[in-house]
């Protein structure tokens, strides 16, 4: 079998036995590590990312740091936006900022067709080449689902509460739906693109779904997931789904087209896998906040997430959302490997 499809990661997102827990962080490319830091000084981040030289750099650095069973592509969920000439900018401390929101139908026409060849002709090189320097280590690809990329284009940025995307998605619910569906075509174009380049598996990141009752995730949101998911879905590598604050909207982020579903550090992992059925592996779920614990603490608690990982059809150790500025690169390194210490089979 091909290295990569023989991976732990490959094998664990099939449901298949693994030798160990395979283990990945989110936002692992970049953020924590001091080489990172170095190789882009000077050089906004959006820049960077459309730099093949520069983000196979950066997406191996933390593979060579950690020893982590996946690499994953270092890029942004805003990346597709900048590709087809949307004014954005990742400002730093805040996050993603747009020169002009989409408040009205108006707002649409900067959503354009994406053009694969051309706006994504960076993205497919950098793959290939990072794909050539990984050999069996497999690549996570990765793009933002429609509701997370449409909270910040209505909003202008980051938003705690998301009231003015909530007020279009329910007083102007059919633009709301043709923003998501240009964006879940953009998403499933960049997804597609990396894919067809030699990721081996992709997720899906909706980072803000949390913020939503089931029952608008399902009517307003669902759909547009469900498309991106869908429209990958012929070239056979499994897709992560993966949110912040979830756990209710679990089984309907399964019903999307998920083969991994991504969990925070809200609801254990045996819990969470019997709200979606055995037909799911999970991925998590480390609390962040617990890397700045005593190294006992940090111990106890990879060896409870393991526990209930154990409990499930297929486990991708993680943490419950993404590696941050002030993690100390060291202990990342050694949960990897204890992880793989303890789970070794």
């Amino acid at each position: 079998m091909d290295p990569v499809q023989d991976s732990d990661l490959l094998r664990a997102a099939r449901r298949e036995p693994v030798r160990r827990t395979p283990v990945w962080f989110m936002r692992q490319a970049g953020r924590a590590l001091p080489e990172y830091r170095k190789v882009r000084a000077g050089i906004p981040m959006l820049d960077a990312c459309m730099r093949p030289d520069l983000v196979t750099e950066i997406t191996l650095q933390p593979v060579r740091r950690y020893g982590v069973d996946a690499a994953v592509f270092y890029s942004d969920i805003v990346v597709p936006l900048k590709a087809i000439g949307v004014d954005v900018e990742l400002v730093p401390n805040v996050g993603p900022v747009l020169a002009n929101p989409v408040r009205d139908a108006s707002g649409l026409d900067q959503i354009r067709p994406v053009d694969p060849e051309t706006d994504l002709a960076a993205i497919s090189e950098a793959v290939r080449q990072l794909v050539g320097e990984l050999g069996p280590t497999p690549l996570i690809g990765f793009g933002g689902a429609p509701f997370t990329v449409a909270s910040y284009l209505i909003e202008g940025g980051p938003s705690k509460n998301h009231e003015k995307t909530k007020a279009m998605m329910l007083g102007a619910p059919e633009l709301f739906a043709e923003l998501l569906d240009r964006l879940a075509d953009l998403t499933a174009a960049f997804l597609r693109v990396q894919i067809e380049a030699g990721a081996s598996v992709v997720q899906l990141f909706d980072s803000w779904a949390g913020a939503l009752a089931p029952r608008d995730y399902e009517r307003y949101v669902l759909p547009h997931s469900t498309k991106v998911l869908a429209s990958v879905a012929d070239l056979g590598v499994p897709r992560i789904h993966f949110g912040v604050g979830t756990g209710e909207l679990l089984p309907l982020m399964a019903a999307a087209g998920a083969d991994v579903v991504g969990v925070d550090w809200r609801v254990p992992l045996d819990e969470a896998s019997r709200r979606i059925g055995p037909d799911y592996a999970v991925q998590g779920n480390l609390d962040p906040a617990v890397m700045f614990a005593p190294w006992p603490v940090i111990e106890a608690k990879v060896r409870e997430v393991l526990a209930d990982g154990a409990k499930t059809p297929g486990h991708i150790f993680n943490l419950g959302h993404g590696v941050t500025p002030d993690m100390d690169p060291d202990r990342l390194t050694r949960v990897v490997e204890l992880v793989h210490e303890v789970s070794a089979r």
